[in-house]
């Protein structure tokens, strides 16, 4: 829990205070006083005895009781002054502003961690170092950055990156925006944003909190942590967006599995971010755009109405939301009609809704009444509207936030006129509205909002057999275990799968024809891709070609025995697992056999992965439609499908010690799906 001398102290020493407003000692005191912190302010520095009409004290030992300090000073000196702080002066707020720590290497690691034990060890909360500071409606405890619009209703931001959090504040007050508070946590040495997650969870109020956190992450070090809290609060009406930056790795991942080779740190922030319910952007402004969307009613379903009186931005954001799978349905019968008689002559009410560069803020209140109260087919409307510069367009805007307060359905305003209506822009804000200056920007936001989905707090997975699939870890060695083990893991975890006999001599594989009747499949045991060592053999229907294909794979370089099963037919498709260090399990599906290596086209999901999971997964496959059954062929049971990824992740919560696993392929039909060959690698 972060201290509440941090969150709302009476009290601030600034430790390296200046008259200097242009270094952070300096800069944080001015905005502390420029925004009227109401408790006591105690600058100190040996060299001063005023600073910004401030007395100074000289030594930190003089200080009186204090309950948050803000250190701008070398880091050499900062363990010291934390100790004196914490034990004679009762500070249990400590915010770093300086750098030089674990950026620096082991020595600035020691010491990081030394003051973050020190702080810890009194129940203080730490904030940074190399960090700009702490923000909300109490104190402006910053040094870099405009100060934004605070409001306990705007946005709650938590930032890994001091400088990013000063450009998207920037940015987003340009667009109306205001917010609650921001958290720079720098180097996290204690307090992370997955702390200030936790912290905004378990105070938070319905009534006071803000509903909308914003996020920027560079390292995600405790995933389980950030998972609960933001799931937790989405469950409570709040909505999330997040960057986590450094995605692509650095050289190859060594792995030896098509699960292997498709997962990875990013996959796994991925399906943590779709888990938590959390929506992922990737720039900037594309966090800014979802923060607006999320300041509006939620869509409560994804056909939208575009009113605007230029046809152009009309059509790209009709394109942008159709890209998005949204829909912009046309609007016809009786009340459209109606509508259409009163807006000037050359309008449309079609969708987009036209009302021309003649219509009027009255025309634009009528529509928007309309698509409220009229047109059932439409969930929300999004208003383009700028000018030319031949008239005002103040009472356009009046009548938009007018409406933004008394229409049920949620309003998206499109502004683009921001040199042209500069002043009535900064009109519109001024009464505590956020606009887009880009009708793309919006419909792409909005998308994404959208098909976000919601998170689901308790996941209820199959039945398997738990005993025996521990049986089987514990009996096996790490390593890729052997078909035999392979098999019993399928039969008790429920999953279905072709019969197979293992073979190593010729002769028990002439008996296996009476189990394994023709035709039937042969594949090499031992190498790990049958198939690239021609260790793969089909559609086998004499005895002849059984002990041909038995004596070319048992010569093949690591054979240990051939595989044998019926020859069955369907749609290949895969799913797999992998588990990611601090993530846990990710499982992957998709088309299978030769597609998993071509299309790679894969969807993924952090285990334990519910039956509504498992069946997103499958659904939202670019490969779908070949899934459902395309001209004329059969599809998949996708009941099943969905059953044995589900299945699968309940193996591998009895089995942790599984770190990959392929079922590839899986043959689907319409009425069974079949694991016909399958790999395990444990880890102990």
């Amino acid at each position: 829990m972060i201290a509440k001398e941090l969150i709302a102290p009476k009290s601030i020493a600034v430790i390296g205070a200046s008259n200097d407003d242009k270094k952070p000692g300096g800069k944080i005191l001015k905005n502390l006083i420029s925004e009227n912190f109401a408790g006591k302010l105690y600058p100190v520095n040996p060299k001063e005895t005023e600073i910004q009409g401030l007395d100074c004290i000289q030594n930190p030992a003089d200080l009186p009781q204090t309950d948050l300090a803000v250190l701008a000073i070398p880091a050499k000196f900062c363990l010291d002054t934390i100790n004196l702080l914490i034990n004679e002066k009762g500070t249990r707020g400590f915010i770093i502003l300086s750098a030089g720590f674990s950026e620096m290497g082991d020595e600035g690691k020691k010491l990081e961690q030394d003051i973050a034990d020190a702080v810890t060890a009194v129940g203080g909360t730490l904030i940074g170092p190399n960090c700009i500071g702490v923000l909300n409606t109490n104190y402006a405890g910053v040094f870099a950055g405009p100060i934004p619009k605070l409001d306990t209703k705007g946005i709650d931001f938590a930032s890994g990156s001091g400088a990013t959090a000063v450009f998207i504040v920037e940015a987003a007050m340009t667009r109306g925006l205001s917010f609650s508070s921001l958290y720079s946590v720098g180097n996290s040495a204690q307090t992370g944003v997955e702390e200030v997650l936790q912290y905004w969870d378990e105070t938070f109020d319905p009534e006071t909190s803000s509903k909308v956190k914003l996020l920027y992450v560079e390292q995600i070090h405790k995933p389980e942590m950030l998972l609960k809290h933001a799931a937790s609060l989405i469950s409570k009406g709040c909505k999330i967006a997040a960057i986590k930056a450094g995605t692509t790795e650095a050289g190859s991942r060594a792995v030896s599995s098509h699960t292997g080779a498709l997962a990875g740190s990013d996959s796994a922030v991925d399906a943590l971010f779709k888990k938590a319910g959390i929506v992922r952007c990737y720039s900037r402004m594309e966090l800014i755009h979802v923060a607006q969307v999320f300041t509006r009613p939620e869509l409560q379903g994804k056909n939208i109405a575009i009113i605007t009186h230029a046809g152009g931005p009309g059509v790209m954001l009709t394109d942008a939301l159709a890209k998005g799978n949204m829909d912009v349905p046309h609007i016809e019968g009786a009340a459209a009609a109606e509508l259409l008689g009163k807006l000037f002559h050359g309008s449309s009410v079609a969708n987009p809704i036209d009302f021309l560069a003649t219509g009027t803020a009255e025309h634009l209140g009528m529509i928007l009444d309309y698509v409220d109260q009229k047109f059932d087919n439409i969930d929300g409307a999004a208003v383009i509207f700028g000018t030319t510069g031949l008239f005002d367009v103040t009472e356009v805007y009046d009548v938009l936030d007018d409406k933004m307060s008394t229409c049920k359905k949620p309003i998206y305003p499109i502004l683009p006129s921001i040199v042209l209506a500069e002043k009535e822009v900064e009109h519109f804000v001024s009464k505590g509205r956020n606009f887009f200056p880009d009708e793309v920007e919006l419909g792409n936001a909005l998308a994404k909002v959208y098909h976000t989905p919601k998170p689901e707090l308790n996941v209820a997975l199959p039945e398997v057999d738990k005993a025996a699939i521990r049986k089987l870890i514990d009996e096996n060695k790490e390593g890729y275990i052997s078909p035999e083990s392979v098999q019993a893991l399928l039969d008790a975890a429920g999953i279905p799968r072709a019969a197979e006999i293992v073979v190593d001599k010729k002769e028990d594989a002439v008996k296996a024809i009476e189990t394994i009747k023709f035709p039937l499949v042969m594949k090499v045991v031992g190498p790990v891709h049958k198939s690239d060592v021609g260790g793969v053999a089909l559609n086998i229907k004499s005895q002849e070609d059984v002990e041909a294909n038995f004596e070319k794979m048992m010569q093949i370089k690591d054979a240990v025995g051939v595989l044998m099963q019926p020859m069955l037919s369907g749609q290949e498709l895969f799913v797999g697992a992998s588990y990611e260090d601090t993530f846990g399990h990710l499982i992957l599906a998709g088309m299978g056999g030769i597609f998993i290596e071509v299309l790679k086209d894969v969807s993924n999901a952090l285990s334990p992965v519910s039956k509504t999971e498992a069946t997103d997964m499958i659904t939202s496959l670019k490969s779908y439609k070949m899934i459902e059954g395309v001209r004329g062929q059969e599809g998949v049971n996708q009941e099943i499908f969905a059953d044995i990824i589900c299945r699968l992740s309940a193996l591998l919560e009895a089995a942790p010690e599984i770190k990959e696993m392929d079922l590839n392929p899986l043959l689907g039909k319409a009425d069974q799906v079949i694991a016909v060959d399958a790999r395990v690698r444990i880890e102990k």
